[in-house]
């Protein structure tokens, strides 16, 4: 018995790519914001970070390069203002639950806290990873308006209020897409 001719398995290879695209596509379709990373001054870190509503948590998928080999802090901060040549205009850590610094991966830890940025030997860094207590469809801990600050160096979670780390070394305003 023949179960299928060439047209059969032409279409069941299209089923299959198109469900294979499926799964690993974007993890949410829900609301999305981005930031575009440009260098402070003395600098050339710069890339793309984008938001995804994803349920109640937001998924965070970044590609910077221009960075130094190695790990970097990386942070939401309170004030969407990248003026400065250093963006301290960005102002301090997102933090409307007024909670400690600290690893994103804890109970305990500012809003604007997300894992580190790890960069290879060619300063390219890509993270791909869901944050909890946010949002950016309003509210309180909703990120648009804010700033994606990428910092000099490793975040050590735990000096407070910064993680220790260092100049700010590219920055750039979440905008809502859509």
């Amino acid at each position: 018995m023949r179960l299928m001719g060439a047209t059969g398995t032409v279409v069941i290879g299209a089923t299959l790519l198109v469900a294979g695209c499926a799964m690993t596509g974007p993890r949410s379709t829900g609301p999305a914001a981005v930031a575009e990373i440009a260098p402070t001054k003395g600098n050339t870190a710069k890339g793309t970070v984008k938001f995804t509503q994803a349920g109640s948590r937001v998924h965070v998928e970044a590609n910077l390069s221009g960075l130094a080999p190695g790990a970097h802090g990386f942070h939401v901060h309170e004030k969407g203002d990248c003026s400065a040549d250093d963006a301290t205009s960005a102002g301090g850590h997102f933090n409307p639950g007024g909670k400690p610094h600290g690893n994103p991966a804890s109970a305990d830890h500012h809003a604007g806290d997300m894992p580190a940025l790890d960069a290879d030997a060619n300063g390219n860094a890509h993270l791909d990873a869901d944050l909890d207590s946010v949002s950016i469809e309003g509210g309180a801990a909703d990120l648009v308006g804010k700033a994606v600050i990428v910092h000099k160096d490793p975040d050590d979670y735990k000096t407070q209020p910064t993680g220790n780390s260092g100049a700010r070394v590219g920055c750039g305003v979440i905008r809502k897409v859509g």
